[in-house]
């Protein structure tokens, strides 16, 4: 099949909500041609579809759960949309399991699944597009991994610990693959006023979590976005391997 350069293309995983639905809109709105990822969410996928701007939109079901998926979902989106320029691995898996409260089986699957979803997923993803993208003279790839990653996850540990990975992952592709001209950045959202997280935002925890950000309020999905897409499209080379923190200055480091 013969595919026409007219614009960037680019691969967003867990697009069909939240962070990763703000991510599709805005680059749809610069020209990008957006392959939307979404796992079981059909209907919200094909809602999104719905209204980018542009053409040339595709979607595509995987569950990134599944190594042989993630690299499935990959060559599925270059067999119909051509070569990919941006890859953003956004999609993520979260789950609670106190160390001390967690019975061993339900810890043992709490581990393998998000682990699979949120590190193995993107690796496998992340391999694939940086040999694609080296072949092809360059490109970008950028990473949403979390505050959480620093500061500790006391009641999901596995999820701080995915984060901390996807850092050293980005980190060590940057190095990798620098000389060929394919860029890597990663994003470290606090709290983001996501569909996901409504309902605690919405509970008793909900001050307590606003309270931890100088703002008055959490982040919103489309300010981590517009950062997805400077990184995606804008940041200088020179940018290539930084870990950058979107979180309304909720946890500082240095």
């Amino acid at each position: 099949m013969t595919h026409t350069r007219t614009h960037k293309a680019a691969l967003v995983t867990g697009s069909s909500r939240g962070i990763g639905r703000q991510i599709a809109l805005q680059l749809a709105a610069r020209g990008v041609r957006v392959a939307l990822h979404y796992r079981d969410q059909r209907a919200a996928a094909e809602s999104v579809l719905a209204e980018l701007p542009g053409e040339g939109h595709a979607a595509f079901a995987a569950d990134l759960g599944d190594a042989a998926a993630a690299a499935g979902l990959w060559a599925a989106a270059v067999a119909r949309m051509g070569p990919i320029d941006i890859l953003v691995n956004n999609a993520a898996a979260h789950g609670e399991h106190p160390p001390l409260s967690t019975e061993p089986d339900a810890w043992r699957r709490a581990w393998e699944r998000i682990l699979s979803v949120n590190l193995l997923g993107p690796a496998s993803l992340s391999h694939a597009a940086a040999r694609d993208m080296a072949r092809g003279g360059g490109g970008r790839i950028v990473n949403v991994s979390s505050r959480g990653a620093f500061r500790g996850e006391p009641e999901a540990p596995a999820y701080g610990a995915s984060k901390a990975g996807l850092n050293a992952l980005s980190q060590s592709m940057a190095k990798a693959l620098a000389p060929s001209g394919v860029l890597v950045f990663c994003l470290a959202p606090g709290w983001v006023e996501t569909e996901m997280a409504a309902g605690l935002l919405a509970g008793p925890r909900g001050d307590e979590i606003r309270g931890q950000h100088p703002l008055g309020r959490v982040n919103q999905a489309d300010e981590v976005a517009r950062v997805a897409v400077f990184c995606s499209l804008d940041a200088p080379a020179a940018m290539t391997g930084g870990v950058i923190d979107v979180n309304g200055a909720s946890y500082l480091r240095t």
